[in-house]
C-alpha cells in the first residue's frame, strides 16, 4: 500500500531534482547560445525566444528553490551532494573553468552526476524517507556500476550530433576529435561491454540477489538493440546521427524499467 504520508516529500524531491536540471541546463545554454545557433538553433536563447536576462532569472530562481527544498526537507548528506552536483553543472559550462573544453573532465563530470549522484543520492532519500537504513544491496551495487558507465556513455555520444558547431567554435570533444564514426563504434562497444558486464553480474551473484532470468535477458534483449541502432546509422548524415544519440537515451531509461523488475 502507499504511504500517503510520504508523497508531499517524494513530490518536492521532485521538483529539486527538476530545478537543479533546469539549472544546469539552462546555465550550459546561456553560455553556449552562439554554438547552439549552429548545433541546437530550436533552443529557447538560439531561437531569440528568450533574453539573456530572462534566461538568468529563470535558472536563479531554479536554484533558489531547489537548494532550498533539499536543504530544509533531507538530510545533510542530501543536500551536501544535490550542491556538488550544481558545482558541477557550473564547472562543465562557465568560464573560466568550461570543463565541456577538456574531453576528459567533460566525461568524468557528467558520469559522476547522472551516474553516481543521481541514483545515489535518490536511493539514499528514498531510504531515509521510508525510515529505513542505508544498505548496499546487490541490486544497487550493480545499478551505481552500470550507470556510472552508461552515463560516461551518454558523456561520450552527447556531441556527436554537434561536431559542425564545436569545430567552429573551437570546442574540443571527442566527437571533433575523432569523428562521429570510430566514436559511435568506440561508445557501442563500451554499452555493449556493460551489457555483458550485467548478465555475468546475474550469473555469479548469491541465490535471491537478483532476478537472474529477467536480468539476463533483458539485458541480452538491450544490447541486442543497440547494435540494431548501430548498422542503422550513416555516419556522414546528421539526421542519422541525432537518431543514433536519441536511441542511446531510449535505453538508458529502458534500463530503469528493467531494474524495476529485477
Amino acid at each position: 500500500p502507499i504511504n500517503w504520508a510520504l508523497v508531499p516529500r517524494a513530490v518536492l524531491g521532485v521538483i529539486a531534482l527538476l530545478a537543479a536540471n533546469a539549472f544546469i541546463v539552462g546555465i550550459n545554454q546561456i553560455y553556449d547560445v552562439n554554438i547552439d545557433k549552429i548545433n541546437k538553433p530550436f533552443l529557447p536563447m538560439a531561437a531569440g525566444d528568450m533574453s539573456a536576462k530572462t534566461a538568468w532569472i529563470t535558472i536563479m530562481v531554479c536554484l533558489v528553490v531547489g537548494i532550498t527544498i533539499v536543504y530544509t526537507t533531507f538530510s545533510p548528506l542530501i543536500s551536501v551532494l544535490y550542491t556538488f552536483g550544481i558545482l558541477l553543472g557550473v564547472l562543465y559550462s562557465v568560464p573560466p573553468f568550461r570543463w565541456k573544453n577538456n574531453p576528459l573532465l567533460a566525461a568524468l563530470s557528467i558520469s559522476c552526476a547522472r551516474g553516481f549522484l543521481l541514483n545515489f543520492g535518490v536511493y539514499h532519500a528514498t531510504m531515509a524517507a521510508l525510515g529505513l537504513s542505508f544498505v548496499w544491496s546487490p541490486p544497487i551495487a550493480f545499478l551505481a556500476v552500470f550507470m556510472m558507465v552508461f552515463a560516461l556513455v551518454i558523456a561520450l555520444s552527447k556531441d556527436l550530433p554537434d561536431i559542425e558547431g564545436d569545430r567552429k567554435f573551437q570546442v574540443n570533444t571527442f566527437a571533433s576529435r575523432l569523428g562521429p564514426a570510430r566514436l559511435s563504434t568506440f561508445v557501442t562497444g563500451l554499452l555493449f561491454t556493460n551489457y555483458m558486464y550485467a548478465c555475468l553480474f546475474a550469473l555469479f551473484s548469491g541465490p535471491g540477489a537478483v532476478r537472474k532470468p529477467i536480468m539476463i535477458i533483458g539485458h541480452l534483449l538491450l544490447a541486442a538493440k543497440l547494435v540494431q541502432e548501430r548498422k542503422k546509422l550513416n555516419p556522414s548524415d546528421n539526421g542519422s546521427i541525432k537518431e543514433f544519440y536519441k536511441g542511446i537515451w531510449a535505453l538508458f531509461y529502458s534500463e530503469y524499467a528493467l531494474f524495476l523488475m529485477i
